[in-house]
C-alpha cells in the first residue's frame, strides 16, 4: 500500500465519484478506478458500493477513512516538518466555525495569520451543525482545528482548551408575565414557548440537561441555526430564550433576565484532534488565538 493509493482512496471518498475525483487528483478515471481496485484487492475487502448513478462508502470504507486521513496528515507534517526548516510555514488548515461566532475576532487573527505566513491556505468552514457536527469532523479528519461550545467534557479523539466562560440568561419581551423580575428560576418556564438552536448546539445541550436535572419540561417552538438571530425572534413574539450573556443585538422591547438556582455557563473552546500530531502551521495558529479572543462581559 502506497500514500498514492490512500491519496485516490480519500478523494472519491469525499467527492462520492470516481469522475469528481480524478477532476480533483488530474488523473484520468481509468487510474482512479485501477488504484482503488487494487487497494480494495490487497484488504480483501469492497471500499465503495458501485450503482450506475451513486458511490457510497462500504462499512470497510468507512473504518479506512479515518486512518486513512490519519496516516496522510503525517506524511503531511512530516513534509511540512521539513518545509519549515527549508523554507518556512506552508500547508492547509481546515478551520471550522461556529456560524455567527462573533467572539473571536476571525478577520483579524487570519489576516495577521496570512501577513506573517503568506504560504499557508485557510480553509473556513462555518457549521450548521453546530459543536456535535464540528467535533465530528475533527475527530474524522475533516477539520484541523475547530472553535466549539462544549457543554461537557470534549468528546474522545478531541483535545481543547477553554477560550471564554459566559453566564446564560433568559431573554424576555417587555410585554411578557415575567419580564419585571429580577430572576427567573427553570421551574417558572415550565409553560413557555422556547426559541433554542437546533439539537447539537452547545448550548441546547447544556440547557436540555438543565432542565431534564430540574424536572422540568420544555417545549422548543422554533430552532434557529444562528444564535445572533434568536434576539430578532424572541422580539417578533415566538418565544422565550436561554442564551449566552455576549454582545447580542437586542431590539429596544427584549430584555435580558438572570438565572436564579441554578448556574448555567457557556464556554468557548479551542479544539483539535487528540490523535494526530498539528503541523507547523497549525501550531504557528494556535499560538494567535488568544490576542483575538473578545473580553466576555
Amino acid at each position: 500500500m502506497e500514500l498514492r493509493h490512500l491519496e485516490y482512496f480519500v478523494a472519491v471518498a469525499e467527492e462520492l465519484s470516481f469522475t469528481r475525483a480524478s477532476r480533483r487528483l488530474r488523473v484520468v478515471q481509468s487510474g482512479v478506478s485501477t488504484v482503488i481496485r487494487a487497494l480494495e484487492r490487497e484488504l480483501g475487502a469492497p471500499l465503495f458500493d458501485r450503482s450506475t448513478r451513486d458511490v457510497a462508502l462500504t462499512d470497510a470504507g468507512h473504518a479506512l477513512l479515518r486512518e486513512a486521513r490519519t496516516t496522510l496528515d503525517a506524511a503531511q507534517a512530516a513534509r511540512d516538518a521539513v518545509q519549515e526548516v527549508v523554507a518556512g510555514v506552508r500547508g492547509t488548515i481546515n478551520l471550522g466555525t461556529m456560524t455567527g461566532l462573533t467572539l473571536v475576532d476571525l478577520p483579524a487573527l487570519l489576516g495577521r495569520y496570512h501577513v506573517e505566513h503568506p504560504e499557508v491556505t485557510i480553509r473556513l468552514r462555518a457549521a450548521t451543525s453546530g459543536t456535535s457536527g464540528l467535533a465530528k469532523s475533527l475527530v474524522d479528519g475533516e477539520l484541523d482545528v475547530a472553535f466549539l461550545a462544549l457543554s461537557e467534557s470534549p468528546p474522545a479523539g478531541v483535545a481543547a482548551r477553554e477560550l471564554l466562560d459566559i453566564p446564560i440568561v433568559l431573554l424576555l419581551r417587555d410585554d411578557h408575565p415575567l419580564a419585571g423580575r429580577a430572576s427567573v428560576r427553570l421551574t417558572d418556564l415550565a409553560n413557555q414557548e422556547f426559541v433554542d438552536s437546533p439539537p447539537g448546539w452547545g448550548n441546547r445541550a447544556l440547557v436540555d440537561r438543565a432542565f431534564a436535572a430540574a424536572g422540568v419540561q420544555r417545549r422548543v417552538a422554533l430552532e434557529v441555526a444562528h444564535l445572533n438571530a434568536v434576539p430578532d425572534y424572541v422580539h417578533h413574539g415566538l418565544g422565550v430564550a436561554l442564551v449566552p450573556d455576549f454582545d447580542l443585538v437586542l431590539a429596544d422591547d427584549v430584555r435580558p433576565v438572570a438565572l436564579s438556582g441554578v448556574d448555567l455557563r457557556w464556554t468557548l473552546s479551542l479544539a483539535t484532534s487528540a490523535t494526530r500530531r498539528p503541523s507547523a502551521a497549525l501550531r504557528a495558529l494556535l499560538t494567535m488565538v488568544d490576542g483575538y479572543v473578545r473580553a466576555s462581559p
